[in-house]
């Protein structure tokens, strides 16, 4: 199937300093594009991924699981780390959940983490039916667009496939006890209000963690889709300069790229 337009992978060759960006579940790169440009203008290396699944029908996410969308990632962070000296991996909810497992496995190959909104458990007593409803309903409604700004929205599928939900949930499950394997810093980032993920996800990422340095940013202004909401530009800014604090390099290269 073609992608959707908007929904393409985004890649730019920068300097020695590398990002990956992984976009959340249902979703497409298109929620991180301006992330991703963002970082790029200031002379970072940057990959944004398509996941399997995403960005074309939800017929074909029904097809994957969270091993196909880990694999994905797995493989640009190690692409990334074959040009970069300093890498370091992000992303929104589901794509936060991507990027924690990044750090716990694969250790000082990853720099430092940025999580927008991370997500850690799927909610409710839809959580316990997914077992049978998987095979009894193919989807629900979809989770896409949770954005406070007026005009904004998230190319994202209008359903959620129930077979990769439930491979979400175990995917949840596995992650939970693996994070205190991540001890490279981190910043975390989430809305006040959101109508998917709620804080209590972020708090779990905090006290499960191993990281030492750790700094917490609440988004009074925004819902889930933080990154294409009104505290868009706080985020962009905020994890430059975390990877700038870390890799000082950055703020040369990024004067080279503006300028």
């Amino acid at each position: 199937m073609p992608v959707l337009p908007g929904a393409e992978p985004y890649r730019h060759e920068g300097g020695e300093v590398g990002v990956l960006l992984c976009h959340g579940f249902t979703g497409s790169p298109q929620s991180l594009r301006p992330w991703a440009e963002h970082h790029a203008g200031h002379g970072l290396t940057v990959s944004l991924p398509l996941l399997p699944g995403h960005g074309t029908r939800w017929e074909d996410m029904q097809l994957t699981g969270w091993q196909d969308w880990y694999a994905e990632v797995d493989r640009e962070l190690r692409l990334l780390r074959e040009r970069c000296t300093r890498v370091f991996v992000a992303g929104l909810s589901m794509g936060g959940a991507l990027a924690l497992r990044l750090a716990a496995k694969h250790g000082e190959d990853v720099d430092g983490v940025v999580v927008v909104n991370p997500a850690n458990k799927v909610h409710g007593l839809a959580a316990y039916a997914l077992p049978v409803a998987r095979h009894l309903v193919r989807t629900t409604k979809g989770i896409a667009s949770d954005i406070a700004r007026g005009g904004a929205a998230e190319l994202g599928y209008d359903k959620v496939p129930l077979h990769a939900a439930h491979s979400l949930r175990n995917f949840f499950r596995m992650l939970d006890g693996e994070l205190p394997q991540v001890t490279q810093p981190l910043l975390l980032l989430h809305s006040a209000q959101d109508h998917v993920v709620p804080p209590a996800d972020s708090a779990r990422v905090l006290s499960r963690v191993s990281s030492l340095d750790v700094t917490e940013v609440v988004l009074e202004q925004s819902y889930h889709v933080a990154t294409l909401d009104n505290d868009a530009d706080r985020i962009f800014e905020e994890s430059l300069a975390f990877i700038g604090r870390l890799a000082p390099s950055v703020g040369k290269e990024g004067t080279a790229a503006v300028g």
